[in-house]
């Protein structure tokens, strides 16, 4: 038997390193996750002294939105288009993550692998907690769970909370 030469061997090392750098990292998916996004979900704790406001649902609205983009344009996660009539039965219906399980039955229903929402907490205008969810749908198992305190209420606050999430724990290394 002809042991390999030195050049050989060097060879079929860098062609194995090679094959190795071309590989996905651990956990690293190839294809953007399909995804349904459940939307912005807002829990106004003293909603009877202070009324959600039309700056609030605009906020809400703009949040959602600026999650969806900054996702989308990452290439890791694709967004389902999600029927009316659903998501008219997720706004009259509990919030997800507070439903039994119902946020993995919406993804089935519009046959994502992943399903995501998120809840905003007020708890006075000056105190809001944002949390992000994100459940693998096959699994029926929570893969991201962040939170983060928004010291006001506004459209630079709520911004700036998504913009954490995002950069921080999302999209780490992402500009």
């Amino acid at each position: 038997m002809k042991l390999p030469s030195i050049a050989t061997a060097a060879i079929f090392t860098l062609l194995g390193l090679v094959t190795i750098a071309m590989l996905p990292a651990h956990g690293e998916a190839t294809e953007p996750h399909n995804t349904a996004f459940l939307g912005v979900h807002f829990q106004n704790d003293n909603e009877i002294y202070e009324p959600t406001s039309d700056g609030e649902r605009s906020r809400i609205k703009r949040t959602g939105q600026m999650f969806m983009d900054r996702l989308t344009e990452s290439t890791k996660y694709r967004f389902a288009k999600i029927d009316p009539k659903l998501l008219a039965r997720i706004a009259s219906g509990q919030a997800p993550g507070e439903c039994g399980g119902c946020e993995i039955d919406y993804a089935k229903e519009v046959g994502t692998d992943w399903v995501a929402w998120i809840n905003v907490q007020k708890v006075s205008n000056l105190i809001l907690n944002m949390n992000v969810y994100i459940a693998d749908v096959h699994a029926n198992k929570m893969v991201f769970v962040k939170s983060v305190d928004i010291r006001n209420n506004s459209d630079e606050g709520w911004e700036r909370a998504i913009n954490y999430l995002l950069k921080h724990y999302l999209l780490p290394g992402v500009s």
